[in-house]
């Protein structure tokens, strides 16, 4: 479906250049990034009430190239049970090794890449779920430890034991932002940090979450329509959501766009799941307080400042890829945790982990009082 090289070579191609950074501070930032992504373990332990089950799991601290290459290793994983379906339907699509197959490949790849350097400038940190398996960071020369998204023949290994996730941090983009911000530079790398580590706890405490969350990625991705006609119609779709977002509209992404109808349920449960923990961890980086941030309260003013003052063309771009609706899980997902902790405690909040069927739908999510009322 996608030449992954390709869109590995056009993101690098296209990724904008970092902050001048000389390699002694490079080297000073990565070391301690690593180094703090140990010292929030226990303010996030304290805040939460969760403990890492086992191992935590690795630690990649990366350039921009060095992201990208690790989420095209992930998408890979993601994407496998889908192509496995188009090759079982060879006739929706061209045959392998065709020139429209490998056209098509080619142009995808273009895309996936120029998405992917769009987005290698503006996260700051990710908790990475999807790896192929034995996955891990190897130290480049310059000092910060980059990821290699795929396997050494390219590929996940199918049947292989799933790769316990990985916390992967941006260094270019913490520094850019913290200098964009003008806050103490320290205090900033300690908040993002506490954010990506509450989502390692909230996957490696919950047993269950993380086989959830990729079972529903899976179902969402077999839920596709491969009838060229119906894929035509999505398309259109697509077009339009595009023409919305240039108009300034308030349209749909192209995610929700290109969805199918079986795909808009569970399109809905996932965007739950997902709002709930974003929020968890935007609720933890300014709980833990000033004993842990000193400069906390200054820090989310900042953000949250920056979060909502951009350009139109970047306000365009947010809207196609649906980066808006992320912004909105942050703060949705925030006051529902907010609220229920205020009302429950952590201890009434935890309840949210103890299955799927005690997570908050939509609608609970905009009313927390109804989750309360149902979950107890």
């Amino acid at each position: 479906m996608i030449d992954w090289d390709l869109a590995i070579s056009t993101g690098v191609r296209f990724a904008r250049q970092g902050p001048e950074v000389s390699l002694a501070d490079a080297r000073a930032v990565v070391a301690e990034l690593r180094g703090l992504t140990a010292v929030v373990q226990q303010p996030v332990r304290e805040v939460t009430g969760l403990t890492s089950q086992g191992a935590a799991g690795p630690v990649a601290v990366v350039d921009r190239p060095g992201w990208i290459r690790a989420n095209v290793g992930g998408f890979r994983v993601v994407l496998e049970p889908l192509a496995d379906k188009l090759a079982e339907r060879s006739n929706v699509v061209p045959a392998p090794g065709s020139v429209v197959a490998s056209v098509g490949s080619r142009v995808t790849g273009v895309q996936a890449g120029l998405i992917l350097a769009y987005l290698s400038a503006r996260v700051l940190g990710q908790y990475e779920l999807f790896l192929p398996p034995g996955e891990g960071g190897t130290d480049s020369p310059g000092g910060a430890q980059s990821a290699n998204g795929t396997s050494a023949n390219g590929a996940s290994a199918k049947g292989a034991a799933p790769t316990v996730g990985r916390l992967t941090l941006v260094a270019p983009n913490i520094v850019m932002v913290e200098r964009e911000l003008g806050v103490d530079p320290h205090d900033f790398r300690r908040w993002v940090c506490l954010h990506e580590e509450t989502h390692r706890v909230q996957f490696t405490s919950v047993p269950w979450l993380r086989g959830y969350v990729q079972g529903m990625m899976t179902e969402f991705l077999l839920a596709s329509d491969l009838d060229p006609g119906a894929i035509v119609e999505r398309l259109r779709a697509a077009a339009v959501a595009v023409a919305g977002a240039v108009r300034g509209g308030d349209g749909e992404s192209l995610i929700e766009a290109m969805q199918t109808p079986a795909q808009r349920a569970l399109l809905d449960k996932l965007t739950a799941v997902m709002t709930l923990v974003e929020g968890h961890g935007d609720y933890v980086m300014d709980a833990v307080g000033p004993q842990v941030v000193p400069s906390v309260a200054e820090i989310r003013e900042k953000f949250n400042t920056r979060r909502g003052s951009t350009g139109r063309v970047e306000q365009i771009l947010r809207r196609i890829l649906g980066i808006d609706l992320k912004m909105k899980q942050y703060a949705e997902g925030s006051r529902f945790v907010r609220t229920v902790v205020d009302e429950a405690g952590m201890a009434g909040f935890n309840k949210v982990w103890t299955s799927p069927e005690t997570l908050p739908t939509r609608a609970e999510l905009s009313s927390p009082a109804d989750w309360l009322a149902r979950v107890g």
